[in-house]
């Protein structure tokens, strides 16, 4: 079984609940599930850090 977290009731969800938009997962398990927006902060915020991904940084050598 699948669950996610439903974004419009700040529950965690089976298979069958509100609809995909409204949803982050499927994550495998309840534990998780309930966890969805810490991982999602947690993952932004290392994205943003990451020189690779950070494209709001002045191109080496340019002034800001």
């Amino acid at each position: 079984m699948a669950y996610f977290y439903c974004l419009k009731h700040n529950t965690v969800e089976g298979d069958e609940g509100c609809k995909a938009s409204d949803r982050l997962g499927p994550y495998e398990s309840e534990a998780e599930a309930s966890r969805a927006l810490d991982t999602a902060h947690e993952k932004s915020k290392a994205w943003d850090e990451d020189p690779k991904w950070n494209d709001d940084a002045p191109p080496a050598g340019s002034p800001e």
